[in-house]
């Protein structure tokens, strides 16, 4: 999707995505990374999953608990969890939440429909 200007996007406009009843996803992908917003309820839990991408999340309300390498880590509004390339984890959502995530390279299993550990 290589591009030579700038575009502008609005969440709003952009296909929501019901994953589960519990995870809602919108995202944008350029020609190196991939950036998504979750609507994320309580109690549900993305399985422990590991991708190519490293991934960044920005928790903007609610609390999540990572779990990666036998640690439980919780994430709440203002903070960041940072994961590396192929490193396993799991994530539980203590409150409903909105996130958002950037991953490098681009999340070419959503594009391509490949990411079933979601829907498990």
């Amino acid at each position: 999707m290589a591009t030579s200007t700038l575009l502008h996007h609005r969440w709003s406009e952009i296909p929501n995505e019901p994953i589960t009843p519990f995870v809602n996803r919108r995202y944008i992908s350029g020609d190196r990374m991939t950036l998504a917003r979750f609507e994320l309820k309580s109690g549900g839990i993305i399985a422990r999953h590991a991708h190519e991408q490293e991934q960044v999340t920005n928790v903007l309300s609610g609390r999540l608990k990572f779990l990666v390498d036998g640690q439980e880590i919780i994430v709440g509004p203002g903070e960041v969890a940072q994961i590396p390339s192929w490193i396993a984890h799991e994530v539980h959502v203590l409150e409903d939440a909105t996130v958002i995530d950037v991953f490098s390279p681009i999340r070419q299993d959503w594009i391509d429909k490949t990411d079933d550990y979601f829907r498990r």
